[in-house]
């Protein structure tokens, strides 16, 4: 007997094998059924409701997946033997109920039992995303869900520029970009979609240019106009997440009033020469906080309200915080970690200092308040005369 034979007896004389109709209902009894098997063989199908974990991840894996040790374990590879040697890992880190499935998913598939295709990523997905692949809070089943994430961002700017970038390189399978501008070569200081060639270029036109080089993959939808209370609802209702990347108060309210109405979270980000703010305006949802006009009922006076072209910014501070925005908002497309909702991230460049304010709802508000009716849109007109509204990003 070969040596691989011995050992291969040795572990069925301590692993239980059971067949995969037995398997099926202790798996139906609440028992976990684990595919240990390499993406393009489970790319082929598994077992319904099965936890899928490559072996060779699997003693990384499985305490954050099954943390409580008693749990019934199932272990299944395409014939029957890679589950042994995996079930006597595990066996060995401390489960006190493991078994394998004898025949594997072959055997399963010969027994006629219940067989899912699952949705996986392609070789050049696992290729371009193979770092998110690795992290457990997003993973291939995460970063499905970018792909099939839509992301609103008004502004190709300052802030829109580098939270698009990360954005688009993150996966973001659709990204929805609304500016009206053209492209300045004095944007080109901070606004890093951008290029001197394309000077007096539509800005939309070339952060769609910049990101498709990036991630051909992507679907990027332009809106050469401005939002305004006609459009805001037709564009708004298409996406998941809006990013705000604006300078001007009226865009900002407009913003924040449509993704009330929208149910949707309106990320904010905002800057003044050396110093940024972020946070997440998302009044509805399991854990809701406030909206913009919770802090900001009505908007300043314009000549209290300067933009970047009349007060200036470090043309760095934007990458800081546009970066942030893009954090998240995978955040939030992804479900993970705890994002700005009712707190306010502050960041002064020139001290090296971050703080982090908490915001409270307020429920009398006028938009997001309890039992409130949404009220409609309003058009400050009067910032109109302020010329620095005419550039719809930072």
């Amino acid at each position: 007997m070969s040596a691989s034979s011995k050992r291969l007896n040795q572990i069925k004389a301590v692993i239980p094998e059971v067949a995969p109709d037995e398997a099926l209902e202790l798996q139906e009894d609440g028992a976990i059924l684990i595919d240990v098997r390499e993406p393009d063989e489970v790319a082929q199908g598994s077992p319904e409701d099965a936890l899928r974990i490559v072996r060779g991840f699997l003693e990384l894996k499985i305490e954050k997946e099954v943390p409580d040790f008693d749990t019934p374990l199932l272990v299944m590879c395409a014939g029957g033997l890679r589950s042994l040697f995996a079930a006597e890992n595990l066996t060995q880190m401390g489960y006190n109920d493991v078994k394998s499935v004898a025949g594997g998913f072959n055997g399963w598939k010969n027994h006629g039992l219940p067989v899912d295709v699952p949705e996986m990523l392609g070789d050049l997905d696992r290729e371009r995303y193979g770092r998110h692949l690795l992290v457990p809070e997003v993973g291939e089943k995460g970063q499905l869900k970018l792909l099939k994430s839509k992301v609103l961002m008004i502004g190709a700017g300052g802030l829109g520029s580098p939270a698009a970038y990360y954005l688009a390189a993150a996966g973001v399978g659709t990204l929805g970009i609304v500016d009206d501008d053209v492209v300045d070569r004095s944007n080109l200081q901070r606004q890093i979609l951008h290029t001197d060639k394309n000077v007096g270029k539509p800005k939309v036109d070339s952060a769609r240019e910049t990101l498709s080089a990036l991630n051909p993959d992507i679907i990027i939808e332009t809106y050469q106009e401005r939002i305004t209370s006609k459009n805001v609802d037709e564009i708004f209702s298409k996406y998941d997440v809006v990013v705000d990347g604006t300078d001007n108060f009226p865009t900002r309210y407009l913003i924040n009033d449509a993704c009330v109405k929208h149910g949707i979270p309106n990320v904010h980000g905002s800057i003044f020469r050396f110093e940024g703010q972020v946070s997440v305006f998302a009044p509805k949802g399991k854990n809701p906080g406030p909206c913009y006009r919770c802090l900001y009922p009505e908007p300043p006076p314009p000549e209290l309200a300067p933009s970047c072209a009349e007060a200036g910014v470090l043309g760095i501070l934007p990458g800081v915080v546009g970066v942030l925005e893009a954090v998240e908002t995978v955040k939030i497309l992804l479900g993970i970690g705890e994002p700005l909702i009712g707190k306010l991230l502050t960041y002064d460049a020139l001290k090296v200092r971050f703080e982090t304010l908490n915001l409270a709802r307020n429920k009398n508000c006028k938009y997001c308040g309890d039992g409130v009716t949404f009220p409609g849109y309003v058009d400050y007109e009067f910032f109109c005369a302020n010329p620095a509204v005419s550039a719809a990003s930072s």
